[in-house]
Order: C-alpha cells, then structure tokens, then sequence
C-alpha cells in the first residue's frame, strides 16, 4: 500500500508544517498544515482517493479553503489599512 495513503503520514506531515509555522511565522504554513491535518482525517475516516494525483488535488484545495477562511478570520476588514504607530528605528 502507497505511503501516501495512509492517515499518520499526513498527520506527521501537519505536524512539521505546523512546527515550521511556529518557527518562521507568518501564516505561510499553517494553511498546508491545516490542510494535511484535513486529509489525514478524511483517510481515517475512510475517505481516500485512488491515486496520488488525486490525493495532491484535494489535499491542496483543502489548503486552499483554509487558507481563505483564514483571511477571512484574521484578515482585515474591507476598506481597512493597517497603520504604524512606531517605527522599528525610534
């Protein structure tokens, strides 16, 4: 059976993306985290698909969704601009 079509290679790959987040953050990323952490569920629970191709396809419209419900969380408003206050040389 192909390595990709298992759930804890998935999860493992979350957690390193995870971890990378952590470590240069930035959101870059959390949404292929969030999206590996996805299709590993979906494995789990029995949902696969038949090829590598496939598997790629879903696992990055899941990043993708993540992504964009991330933006809408923490993005800003519409019409917003992100002020600076301070200035890294005062």
């Amino acid at each position: 059976m192909p390595l990709w079509t298992e759930w804890w290679v998935w999860m493992s790959g979350a957690l390193v993306l995870a971890t990378l987040e952590v470590l240069i953050p930035g959101y870059i990323f959390l949404g292929f985290a969030i999206g590996a952490a996805a299709m590993g569920l979906l494995i789990l629970f029995g949902i696969s698909a038949s090829g590598l191709a496939l598997t790629l396809v879903i696992f990055a419209a899941l990043s993708l969704a993540a992504y964009i419900a991330m933006r809408k969380v923490f993005g800003l408003e519409k019409g917003q601009v992100k002020i600076w206050d301070t200035d890294i040389n005062d």
